[in-house]
């Protein structure tokens, strides 16, 4: 390793959001792997989530870092300890907490000023627009980090590039987007543009487009060869270095990173883990929704009655959440863990999902399609019953099932927008989870074609974090960027 590059310090600053913060802490210990010192500026109680896993790749070595700045929750408006979007309860809080996110910009570019190495360059979430300008001031580069795949960015951009929007009359018609790859199509309704009705929202929007229309490149939690040639589109569409550097979860191969990953686990995985090693390889489905998931209780009891019904042994993780009394009631009148005990296991709380995911008993996923499960379910190899709920996810379940090919539907048409869960009711029903179950179990030719596909791109995942890989290249390109500035040709 040059001394030059030991010179290189990357500034990571991600939005307080699970989907958002844990790929970015791993995506900063990969650097870290490659020589680079990594900075991760969060909140106190975002660190006490990621503090054990950031140390321990300090004591392997690692030039990394945590530091915490105070959430000024009180100076918004915000209860005190609500810094992360799965903690806030409603979206009527949403202006006050990206009001305290922005205040986070002076503590920071103070820290930063006394930092050595000084700062390099610095790779931040599309939302913390406010780093374009400190990239400014200390005179580095910024990378914007999407927490999406190439094909949903390249979607949303086409869409507002086309301008088509208002020729759209039907909210359920299903229309193709131009410059996607072919089979890819979606209703007005499902539209990532579309899950957000808030107007107070228009002003961030333009700011977070402005940064991004200013930044040097783009860093995405993905591979080249799950994007069907979205990673070359979009570079063209932006005129932009586009690095996909993932899946960045592959750098978890300790157990121990595995089971803290993203914050401490349930009580419940132990017992989960070692019931696994007692099942038959690939024959149990993992069925988890997401962080952000709301689900009315009723609709999460049509869940676990289609888990039940199935007869497929499963793994089902329920948030824990204020207000959850309602499903635990039922699932103590039904006597459902009773019912399903040596066929079906309850998580309530975080699960380690990639730990979880990698076990050979696990044969598939039942997802929410949030870009980093779905990535971890291809790193698994595991086929998918896709449910998405809202923001890009209804675009991943297309590149999942209609362009991969590894995936089946569970049936759902529209999103459920946070603070309509209670309007929006019961979408998906017992024997929509029954079929799509039994569909992606089946021994049929395409269930095998299914599984088929699905194990080549696992493969093909764990090949581009090699040494020698398209990801692991493009880390050294970035690096390379860093230390000796743009060359003409776009990369």
């Amino acid at each position: 390793m040059s001394s030059l590059q030991q010179s290189v310090h990357i500034v990571f600053i991600p939005l307080l959001a699970q989907g958002h913060m844990i790929p970015l802490v791993d995506m900063a210990r990969i650097f870290a792997s490659r020589g680079a010192v990594a900075t991760i500026y969060t909140t106190p109680v975002n660190a006490r989530r990621f503090r054990t896993t950031v140390d321990r790749s300090g004591e392997l070595g690692m030039p990394i870092r945590l530091v915490e700045i105070p959430f000024p929750c009180e100076e918004v408006g915000l209860p005190v300890g609500y810094e992360n979007l799965d903690i806030l309860p409603s979206p009527e809080l949403l202006t006050k907490f990206y009001d305290a996110l922005g205040k986070l910009q002076e503590p920071i570019e103070k820290h930063l000023r006394q930092q050595s190495p000084a700062p390099s360059c610095i790779i931040s979430d599309k939302y913390i627009f406010w780093s374009s300008e400190t990239a400014q001031r200390f005179g580095v580069p910024r990378f914007v980090f999407h927490a999406m795949c190439c094909f949903s960015v390249l979607g949303g951009h086409n869409m507002k590039h086309f301008n088509f929007w208002d020729s759209i009359t039907s909210d359920m018609e299903p229309f193709e987007v131009p410059g996607m790859p072919k089979g890819f199509k979606i209703t007005k309704a499902q539209l990532p543009l579309n899950s957000v009705r808030r107007q107070d929202f228009d002003v961030f929007r333009w700011k977070i487009q402005e940064a991004e229309m200013a930044a040097q490149g783009v860093v995405i939690n993905s591979f080249d060869e799950v994007e069907h040639g979205c990673v070359e589109a979009y570079q063209k569409a932006i005129g932009k270095r586009v690095w996909c550097v993932g899946p960045v979860s592959l750098c978890n191969k300790d157990e121990s990173d595995l089971f803290q990953r993203g914050n401490k686990a349930s009580s419940d995985a132990g017992k989960c883990m070692a019931w696994l090693d007692s099942m038959k390889p690939r024959s149990v489905i993992y069925a988890c929704l997401g962080s952000l998931c709301r689900l009315v209780p009723s609709q999460l009891m049509e869940l676990g009655r289609g888990l039940g019904a199935s007869q497929q042994p499963f793994v089902w993780v329920i948030k824990r959440e204020e207000g959850d009394s309602e499903l635990e009631n039922w699932l103590m009148e039904e006597r459902f863990e009773e019912r399903v005990k040596g066929r079906g296991m309850v998580i309530r709380g975080w699960a380690p999902q990639v730990a979880v995911l990698s076990h050979r008993a696990i044969g598939g996923f039942l997802t929410h399609c949030g870009w980093n499960s779905t990535l971890e379910g291809v790193c698994s190899a595991l086929p998918m019953i896709t449910w998405p709920l809202f923001s890009e996810q209804f675009v991943n379940e297309a590149l999942v099932v209609d362009i991969l090919k590894i995936g089946v539907r569970v049936g759902v048409k529209v999103p459920v927008r946070w603070g309509e869960e209670r309007k929006v009711g019961v979408l998906v029903k017992e024997h929509d989870i029954v079929r799509a179950i039994n569909a992606l179990t089946s021994e049929d030719k395409e269930g095998e074609e299914r599984r088929k596909r699905a194990a080549e791109l696992g493969e093909k995942a764990r090949e581009a974090m090699q040494e020698g890989g398209t990801s692991h290249s493009n880390v050294s390109r970035v690096l390379r960027y860093v230390m000796e500035g743009p060359t003409q040709e776009v990369v």
